[in-house]
């Protein structure tokens, strides 16, 4: 089979798809040795575990081949990669006398992926897809380009994850109608209002986004907060030594309580320290982990996740009433008291879970085989610059999330002034920002990892949520504007505009206000996400 394929990287598991232009739909690809069938509805799906596990003879087996060979408890298997890579995490485990960090670990998955994937389908010069998380930063984006054109797949499109699920749910999307995609995955929380406009003369359906939102809060988030209540209940730390040993297969124990919970009214935990004989034990009824998410304020987020998006849509016209029905996607959507919240907003007869494995993987096929969809910017954009009175950082926005684009006329001006005599080079330091995600708690922690690959549970710093929500874009080039002659002190030199193209890139024009030269005109700075 040849056609373009997609791909959709998750914190949990990892699914390919190929364009079948006869039935005219994405098809899950199954990859022999990496897939294992996984129940959707009255078929099954072949998914990927988003795994990796490194041998002592540098060996990688990826997905099921580490669950085969009984790895997936091992300190030296990879997990929730997308997670860490998405939040730009610093953490590193040593293997093999090197250090792996999540950034290599997930290229060395993704790219094995890529490789038997585009053997499965017979892929040459056809475009790749990728699907990408709402609150995905460049670094995300450069992360995946990087990974495309190490295997020589340099024809690649990315489209967020909500709105390749819309393109995805098929046969239930109907042009006309408004929809909002529930997508609660193992990493992350997203919620979309998507619009399938009517088909033109010479174009096909359309897929205008709305309004979208996300957070980071996902099964893995379930997950940690089993791993904390078992280690409560049993009066241990995860600092004990034969914790820390312990800690994978708890992890792993843990995920699978949480998934038993979802289908039966209870599940047992048991872990053994093999050297020493000691256990960590737990019983939980699925009421018993419902209080654990209510005290977390989880269906407190997944409700506020949605009204965000509702918010967003609100601003080009569009109100609650008009969503025709609630798409559910992820498999953290499969927790029966997700589904009720859901039903209880929106009324039962218009939520629908029919596909909350492989939608986003069939709509991203669907994207990449020419189905057309309109977008906007989905972070602010703003100008770092220093407040002379408090001698701290400051930032002004000159894109809001939301603006379509192209923009018909400038979406900000500003003038820019000299810092010092006989300044030369000035610039602009162009700063991407995200909305604060951070989840409402006295004391916010997360599971990671140490150098031996145990789980420990660590604070998130200040410093942490800056870094997650700032990403400096144009960190190596922030001087690009040259004063002939040099510029004075204090004196305002250039005239900025700023505008986004049809590429989805910020663009400037200046104007030299001692010369009233015209530098430059449109010209790209960054690209935009």
């Amino acid at each position: 089979m040849s056609g373009r394929l997609a791909i959709d990287f998750g914190t949990s598991n990892t699914l390919a798809a190929i364009w079948d232009p006869i039935h005219k739909e994405g098809i899950p690809v199954e990859i022999p040795d990496y897939s294992i069938p996984v129940r959707q509805g009255s078929t099954q799906i072949p998914v990927i575990p988003s795994l990796i596990h490194y041998t002592p003879d540098n060996r990688q087996w990826i997905g099921n081949q580490v669950i085969q060979h009984g790895l997936k408890q091992s300190n030296q298997t990879f997990r929730w990669m997308k997670r860490y890579i998405t939040q730009r995490s610093p953490y590193k485990v040593r293997m093999n006398g090197r250090e792996i960090t999540p950034y290599i670990a997930g290229q060395d998955f993704l790219s094995s992926v890529l490789v038997f994937a585009g053997q499965q389908v017979n892929l040459k010069d056809e475009e790749i897809a990728f699907s990408v998380p709402v609150e995905a930063f460049e670094h995300y984006e450069n992360w995946l380009s990087t990974i495309a054109e190490g295997i020589g797949m340099r024809r690649y499109r990315l489209i967020d994850e909500p709105s390749a699920a819309a393109l995805g749910y098929g046969t239930h999307i109907q042009p006309g109608n408004t929809y909002l995609v529930f997508d609660f995955g193992g990493g992350t929380l997203h919620a979309a209002i998507v619009l399938i406009e009517e088909p033109g003369e010479k174009t096909g359906p359309r897929c205008r986004v709305l309004g979208k939102a996300g957070l980071d809060l996902g099964g893995t988030s379930i997950d940690q907060w089993i791993f904390q209540r078992v280690l409560k209940n049993n009066h241990r730390q995860d600092m004990d030594e034969d914790v820390r040993r312990m800690s994978a297969s708890l992890l792993v124990e843990c995920e699978r309580v949480k998934e038993q919970l979802s289908f039966q009214e209870s599940a047992e935990l048991t872990v053994m320290d093999p050297e020493t004989g000691a256990v960590l034990s737990d019983t939980m009824t699925r009421s018993q982990l419902e209080d654990l998410m209510e005290e977390q304020d989880l269906f407190t987020h997944l409700n506020r996740t949605i009204q965000r998006a509702v918010n967003h849509a609100r601003e080009h016209g569009y109100q609650e009433e008009h969503i025709h029905s609630i798409l559910m996607v992820g498999g953290s959507s499969q927790i029966p008291s997700v589904q009720r919240i859901l039903r209880q907003i929106f009324g039962a007869e218009r939520v629908f879970f029919n596909r909350p494995l492989d939608a986003i993987a069939r709509g991203a096929a669907a994207f990449v085989a020419g189905m057309d969809f309109y977008d906007h910017i989905q972070h602010d954009y703003a100008i770092r610059h220093t407040n002379p009175k408090t001698g701290g950082y400051e930032y002004r926005t000159i894109v809001r999330r939301g603006t379509p684009y192209p923009t018909q006329k400038p979406v900000a001006t500003l003038t820019v002034k000299a810092s010092h005599d006989g300044q030369q080079n000035l610039g602009l330091a162009i700063f991407e920002v995200s909305e604060h995600r951070r989840l409402d708690t006295a004391e916010p922690v997360e599971l990671m990892f140490d150098p031996g690959g145990a789980a420990r549970i660590v604070p998130i710093t200040p410093q942490d949520e800056e870094n997650r929500s700032l990403f400096w874009m144009n960190e190596h080039q922030p001087t690009f504007l040259v004063a002939n002659p040099p510029a004075e002190m204090g004196q305002p030199r250039f005239r900025v505009e700023f505008n986004v193209d049809a590429n989805k890139r910020l663009t400037i024009t200046v104007r030299d206000m001692v010369t009233n030269s015209l530098t430059h005109r449109d010209y790209p700075v960054v690209k935009l996400t």
